[in-house]
């Protein structure tokens, strides 16, 4: 028998939901014939039959959200099989019981594919104990790796068996756990009756008892009551967008939970030992071994910001109405950057061993804040890209580092890293290098503060800069021409128009 398994749905794309299933139960399939068409917020993908059989299994009904990895249902091999088609009616009574029961089999729970070059994770916390009961797709654990979290959802419904605790070390493909369908048979059985009910009085009750990954996620993060949500979806299911909604309404209630406690240190130890995340680990290795590697040094420069902010109010409305995105400061950092590493291809390469690669493409890291430590995404191809690009791409990113979704393709490859200090109101600051990239470009607070112009005493934007730079590969003339030219570019937009 084959698996047909939901594949990998591309950069960012989490989840998706079935679409249609060209065949059903009984029917023989040929290999790579077409059997169920699946959709994202993206695209539109096909999968097809992993070899000649019949389907004798589907797991997933259309419109149901599954993750990569998911089993969909299965093809039973050869022709034997076949010539068990004509008999549907047995055939297609067994989807019913497949999702859940599966004739009693229990479910493995395995660790999925966490990337290139990401050999272990540590399980994070698990959202149910052995002997609780989960319905399919219901997000169950978080594997923690170096540089992203990896959800793992229940394949099943049934009742969830825990074989590898919190913190401990897995592997990709080791299994965590299993669920013995056996147990959830009496689920579905015991649910159909209430269904009935429930359609006459709300239709947020079916809803909540089957919640996407990404909706469990927004429902446990945010402690929200499943059945307190209204469903928007296709089918009466609750969508992410439902309850991030809710989180909204909900906030105003906030405070007064807040304002509770009276003595924040009664009830509390004096210390408290926890164990650092893999991410904080990675963090904490990879900012010790630049330090221990590079020749690190820092150039400082400031920049008067009265023209692009100028610039950026005249145009900030018409821009957004355009191109459906803010214009921030960014676009025109980036852009001033890229045009400094075409002049200054030192700032742009690389040592390796006792060779220099210098980079003919300049994918630019940005460094983002997150609940859970400094990641930092790679835009990629930030030279072709035009200011309305520049902004869309961080946006995306920004919101994938956020909301845990970056893949590890996003974190790679960058050849030079800008990050921002400024947004936490930071004056002035030595930004580490992040290895193996020879620069970093440190942006601060804008702050109005007296300046000499043309013998005259003005109040001006200023902002510092602060480019780290490893002294092996470029020179002090180098870095400080390269910290005046973005100097200039900010300055004087039009000269990036003109290429001057």
């Amino acid at each position: 028998m084959a698996d047909i398994l939901t594949p990998a749905l591309g950069e960012s794309v989490a989840e998706a939901s079935i679409a249609k299933w060209t065949k059903k139960v009984g029917d023989a399939v040929k290999k790579d014939e077409v059997l169920v068409e699946l959709e994202t917020d993206k695209v539109s993908l096909e999968v097809v039959a992993p070899a000649d059989g019949v389907l004798s299994a589907i797991n997933a009904d259309e419109g149901d959200t599954v993750v990569p990895g998911t089993v969909l249902g299965a093809v039973t091999e050869g022709g034997a099989a076949a010539a068990s088609a004509p008999a549907p009616a047995a055939a297609a009574a067994a989807p019913a019981a497949a999702p859940a029961a599966s004739g009693g089999a229990a479910v493995d729970i395995a660790v999925p594919t966490m990337g290139e070059s990401v050999a272990e994770g540590s399980i994070g916390t698990w959202l149910k104990k052995s002997g609780d009961k989960v319905a399919k797709d219901e997000l169950l654990v978080e594997v923690e790796t170096d540089k992203v979290a990896v959800e793992v959802s229940a394949p099943a419904a049934g009742v969830l068996t825990i074989t590898a605790s919190d913190g401990a070390t897995v592997t990709p493909g080791q299994v965590i756990g299993s669920i013995a369908a056996s147990g959830a048979a009496a689920t579905p059985a015991a649910a159909a009756p209430a269904a009935a009910p429930a359609n006459t009085g709300s239709a947020q009750a079916p809803a909540s008892a089957h919640l996407s990954p990404a909706v469990q996620r927004v429902v446990s993060e945010n402690n929200l009551n499943p059945a307190s949500l209204s469903a928007s979806g296709p089918k009466g299911n609750i969508t992410k967008a439902d309850a991030i909604a809710a989180i909204g309404a909900a906030a105003p209630a906030a405070p007064k939970a807040a304002a509770a406690p009276a003595a924040p240190r009664a009830d509390q130890p004096r210390e408290e030992r926890v164990k650092m995340t893999r991410l904080r680990q990675t963090i904490a290795r990879r900012l010790k071994e630049s330090q221990n590697t590079a020749a690190q040094l820092t150039t400082f420069n400031e920049v008067d910001m009265t023209n692009v902010m100028a610039l950026r109010a005249q145009y900030k409305e018409v821009f957004e109405k355009r191109h459906g995105v803010k214009l921030g400061f960014m676009s025109f950092f980036t852009k001033a950057v890229v045009q400094a590493l075409h002049e200054i291809p030192a700032v742009n390469a690389e040592i390796d061993g006792t060779d220099i690669i210098y980079k003919n493409h300049y994918d630019i890291g940005i460094a983002v804040g997150t609940d859970k430590g400094l990641v930092v995404p790679v835009l990629r191809d930030a030279d072709v890209l035009s200011l309305a690009g520049i902004e869309k791409g961080i946006a995306a990113l920004g919101k994938a580092a956020r909301d845990g979704a970056l893949t590890m393709d996003q974190m790679q490859g960058g050849t030079f890293t800008i990050t921002n200090g400024g947004t936490y109101g930071s004056l002035m600051s030595t930004p580490i290098l992040n290895t193996p990239q020879s620069g970093i470009l440190g942006m601060h607070n804008i702050v109005q503060r007296p300046m000499a112009i043309n013998g005259e005493v003005k109040i001006r934007p200023m902002m510092y800069l602060a480019l780290s730079y490893d002294h092996r590969i470029v020179d002090g003339k180098e870095a400080v021409t390269f910290l005046v030219r973005i100097k200039e570019l900010l300055e004087d937009p039009a000269r990036a128009l003109l290429d001057l």
